[in-house]
């Protein structure tokens, strides 16, 4: 693979333009995950983002723009309230489902006639769209830089595990280092396509913030109850965001009640004999307050403010992850407004 660093390589980001420019693929960074780009009115080019991750075509990609006036390029019609939505939240972690110029980015939009859009809120991300831009490219497609229904990367270290080495005849990857990711999950997305903007994925912000600055009502399209009249979008599917060991979402109550059943066999296990290799990773922000650890069991703490949670989830289920655990158990996310990102991505990688 090949990384580009624009601390230490003063034409990181003119190189990484000129990457995409040429219809090769790039991750690049952005404030909620690194996403795997492609210029978006390219269809060879985005056809190389669906072999690279083993995504399905028919599954639309997110196309990242400088700005509202390079959005219109890609678009029939800017409904108002999407217009509202963009000006009150880009450059940021919005995405907006609009109606698709017929002309532009089919292979982006997964065959649909509608397109989502985002303008992201990272330093190095507005500066390579801007390049890009120089260079005719107005729009860059990127899903995040996995495989596909995996644990986004939120480190440019993520997505050289993901991609580094990639053989069978697929496209090399190069990775544009923009440091660790702010936000840390995916962008919001609302659908403006159909009249009443419905929200299909919570992300930072919340429900409250979204209808104020729409002026109206958002439906939700929950994971649980999805919207079936809804167009397809980026990370929507019931199962995403998976690592290979299984998630069971747990209340704290059940967290300790199945260490428990496991205790007399860590019991018997450190009568003399070494304990296993840990069979199970517990993710709580409570249970250790009260309990010790178990020996044998991997534990790690997740944060007790949304936002921090939400900006190190991934890492946390890829650092679990990487210690080859069979579950991880993770405790139920609060209620709250501000924990709905979270515990959408949570729900999505527990379901089978």
């Amino acid at each position: 693979m090949h990384l580009l660093d624009p601390t230490a390589q003063p034409d990181a980001i003119e190189r990484a333009a000129q990457r995409l420019a040429d219809g090769g693929l790039l991750a690049l960074p952005t404030e909620t995950v690194y996403g795997l780009g492609a210029r978006a009115d390219d269809d060879a080019a985005v056809a190389r983002i669906f072999a690279a991750k083993g995504r399905p075509a028919d599954h639309p990609l997110i196309v990242h723009v400088p700005n509202e006036a390079a959005a219109l390029h890609f678009v029939s019609a800017f409904p108002p309230v999407a217009q509202r939505l963009v000006r009150a939240f880009w450059p940021g972690p919005l995405t907006v489902i609009v109606p698709r110029h017929p002309d532009m980015a089919r292979a982006a939009a997964g065959g649909q006639d509608t397109i989502g859009l985002r303008c992201p809120d990272h330093p190095i991300a507005r500066h390579l769209l801007e390049a890009c831009a120089d260079l005719g490219v107005l729009g860059v497609a990127a899903p995040s830089a996995n495989r596909f229904g995996r644990i986004s990367p939120t480190r440019a270290a993520h997505v050289l595990e993901e991609f580094g080495g990639q053989g069978a005849g697929l496209d090399e990857v190069w990775v544009l280092d923009g440091g660790p990711c702010e936000v840390g999950i995916e962008s919001t997305i609302v659908d403006c396509s159909r009249g009443q903007p419905v929200l299909l994925r919570p992300g930072r912000l919340t429900m409250a913030q979204l209808e104020e600055a729409a002026g109206e009502p958002l439906q939700w399209s929950r994971p649980e109850a999805p919207d079936p009249s809804a167009p397809r979008a980026s990370g929507t599917l019931l199962s995403h965001y998976a690592p290979r060991a299984r998630v069971l979402l747990m209340s704290d109550a059940q967290l300790a009640a199945g260490l428990d059943v496991m205790e007399p066999e860590l019991t018997a296990q450190r009568m003399g004999q070494p304990l296993p290799h840990p069979r199970v990773a517990v993710y709580s922000r409570s249970l250790w307050a009260h309990r010790p650890p178990h020996p044998g069991v991997s534990h790690l703490s997740m944060p007790g403010d949304a936002a921090t949670a939400a900006h190190d989830l991934f890492a946390d289920l890829r650092e679990m992850d990487a210690t080859g655990v069979e579950q991880i158990w993770v405790e139920v996310p609060p209620e709250g407004p501000e924990w709905d990102g979270v515990r959408d991505r949570l729900l999505r990688a527990s379901a089978i």
